[in-house]
């Protein structure tokens, strides 16, 4: 299985973050009328919505209320692409990595985090680049070290992150550090925490050096196209019952699986047509209001 997903993800060139969705979605029938482009609702909106804090549905199809916007810098982190206005997330992602960027910033050479994108202001579809980040749990850590937390507006719109990875994601390069892993492993440590997605080579060598417990290994999962950062996915919120969990990763440390994936890139493995009497596969189009929850509609309105 997931030499078919590796080779499928690699030769589609996936850019979009859309990892590992959750294998059962959250959709209200309440607003079955409601024909709206979704991303087209929640794209252009400024603000937070005036309500208590809750995620909506799942990673990849729902919304959120009453985020809280990260600080664009606070003394141990910095937030990116400000144009963009994805520095929203629920009040727990907010924490975390404030908290993340406080580890980061003991480490040689980091003076804290430059993060990347979050959720828009009410979260919901975003009219470009993400598949996920919809609920405020979703956030792009960069692999760049900050250095420099005085960035201005003009310079965090035209400073890229550093490109951690060679052979397509076989392998780390040599800009790849032991703290891009101590900052990992803390991140895959935290209990808040459900995913870490990250190419694959990176996860190898984790694998390689990690020593003692290894517990934390089974978060950090490879997926294509996270070169220049690290994508960490917290849990529902504890008592959000309108917030959907995906399935915990398979028990074990995952080891195995990502070495699947290097040798999948290194020597792809032939691509099979499908059967006769496959489904065919319909593409995706825009989510829609009516495929949201019932209740994004009130946090769209608020």
């Amino acid at each position: 299985m997931i030499r078919t997903i590796a080779a499928m993800t690699l030769l589609a060139a996936l850019a979009a973050c859309q990892p590992e969705k959750p294998t059962v979605s959250v959709v209200s029938t309440q607003n079955t009328n409601d024909t709206r482009i979704a991303k087209q609702v929640f794209g252009p909106m400024a603000g937070a919505s005036r309500q208590a804090p809750e995620s909506l549905g799942s990673y990849a199809r729902g919304c959120q209320a009453g985020a809280q916007a990260l600080q664009e810098t606070g003394p141990t982190w910095q937030a990116m692409r400000l144009s963009r206005n994805r520095n929203w997330g629920q009040p727990q992602l907010v924490d975390f990595v404030q908290d993340l960027s406080r580890f980061a910033a003991t480490q040689p050479g980091w003076n804290g985090l430059y993060v990347g994108d979050i959720s828009q202001p009410r979260g919901g579809p975003m009219t470009s680049g993400h598949a996920s980040h919809q609920i405020g749990l979703d956030a792009d850590i960069w692999l760049k070290p900050a250095q420099s937390l005085t960035l201005s507006r003009t310079e965090r719109e035209n400073i890229s992150s550093d490109r951690m990875d060679r052979n397509s994601g076989a392998y780390i390069n040599s800009s790849w550090t032991p703290q891009h892993e101590a900052i990992i492993k803390a991140a895959a440590s935290d209990p808040r925490v459900a995913r870490i997605f990250i190419f694959p080579g990176a996860k190898v060598a984790m694998c390689n050096n990690a020593t003692g417990d290894r517990s934390w290994l089974n978060k950090v999962r490879p997926w294509a196209g996270h070169n220049y950062h690290f994508h960490v996915r917290l849990n529902c919120p504890r008592g959000d019952v309108t917030c959907e969990d995906q399935t915990p990763p398979p028990p074990g440390d995952g080891c195995a699986d990502a070495q699947e994936w290097v040798n999948n890139i290194i020597n792809p493995p032939p691509l099979m047509p499908p059967p006769p009497d496959a489904p065919r596969r319909v593409p995706r189009g825009d989510l829609t209001m009516a495929n949201l929850p019932g209740q994004c509609a009130a946090v769209a309105a608020n």
